[in-house]
């Protein structure tokens, strides 16, 4: 996790982050300077950020849009104030509107970026200014701080080739918090593909096993908002092993992202948020699967079966039997 520092300073009106990445200075000045790049971690685990508009000059806007797994939007909008072309970039940012125009009742900031050369890499300084006391706290409260550590989490990812990042770790678990886990797999394939794996029954019963033995009895997948989805497997000839689950489409944004209920089958209790996220880059599809626990004790339940074993397997079958027979 590439962020070493987050510190609020009341006397000064401040929030300092500062990350150092193994990456060149100009591969982190890409990232944070090409909307397609930027969309990729600005904005925590959860809430993904869209670009609309990125006019990279002085004077110039930024617009974006982070959306939740149940759909809610927050919107911001930068003002560019100076750009030191490889160095640094000032902006005015700004919490705004449906048509980008800043929100009268919550504070805007200065905000400054700083890119330096470090002996393993590069340093990123973002300097958070505030015009009030009340501002800082207000933002803070909102939860800045740890969305903003959650979000840099994320920029390791970003500033490495895809595949050479990924070489070696198969499906990769992380625990972000109590409730929150997230699953990351590169996949051999493209993520139109990837995706048609996912939401169609004939492609899911070639993959979605788990370990060997198993076949998948029922795969009726949910494709639009507010639709059922049902999947059940059981042991090749054994029925009385027979296990399922089932949950509704809370979010559609195909190609990209899918988010769903899910609880098992039969069982009474909360269900847990499936958001399924694809990215793809030079023929391979990185996907990202955050999932929301109703609280700790489920979390470390769930873990605790092997799923992360079951996953690995089912999506080392997904590259084997579906992306590379396509």
């Amino acid at each position: 996790m590439p962020v070493t520092d987050i510190t609020t300073d009341p006397e000064a009106l401040t929030m300092t982050l500062t990350a150092d990445l193994d990456a060149p200075v100009d591969r982190l000045w890409r990232a944070f300077t090409q909307p397609r790049q930027l969309e990729r971690f600005w904005g925590p685990p959860g809430w993904p950020a869209t670009f609309t508009a990125f006019d990279f000059t002085v004077g110039g806007h930024a617009h974006y849009a982070m959306t939740s797994p149940h759909g809610e939007t927050s919107r911001g909008t930068w003002e560019f104030l100076a750009i030191d072309d490889g160095r640094s970039f000032e902006v005015i940012d700004a919490f705004a509107d449906a048509d980008g125009q800043p929100l009268a009742d919550f504070p805007s900031m200065r905000m400054v970026f700083s890119f330096d050369e470090t002996p393993g890499g590069s340093r990123l300084s973002n300097v958070t200014h505030f015009t009030s006391a009340e501002a800082l706290e207000q933002v803070v409260a909102m939860g800045a701080v740890e969305g903003s550590r959650l979000a840099m989490s994320q920029l390791d990812a970003v500033l490495h080739d895809l595949r050479e990042y990924s070489k070696g770790k198969g499906t990769v678990v992380e625990l972000l918090d109590d409730t929150h886990v997230r699953i990351t797999r590169l996949v051999e394939g493209s993520r139109e593909l990837v995706w048609r794996a996912h939401h169609e029954s004939e492609l899911l019963r070639k993959w979605l096993l788990g370990p060997d033995g198993w076949v998948m009895t029922v795969a009726e997948p949910a494709n639009e908002v507010g639709a059922q989805y049902r999947y059940a497997w059981e042991q090749e000839g054994q029925p009385e092993t027979a296990f399922g689950f089932e949950g509704e489409a809370v979010l559609v944004d195909a190609p990209r992202r899918a988010v769903t209920t899910e609880k098992m089958s039969g069982m009474e209790g909360p269900s847990t948020l499936n958001d399924l996220q694809l990215y793809e880059e030079d023929g391979a599809t990185l996907l990202t699967l955050l999932i929301e626990y109703p609280d700790k004790e489920t979390r470390d339940m769930i873990l605790a079966t092997g799923m992360s074993d079951g996953m690995e397997t089912s999506y080392a079958r997904l590259e084997s039997e579906v992306l590379q027979a396509a």
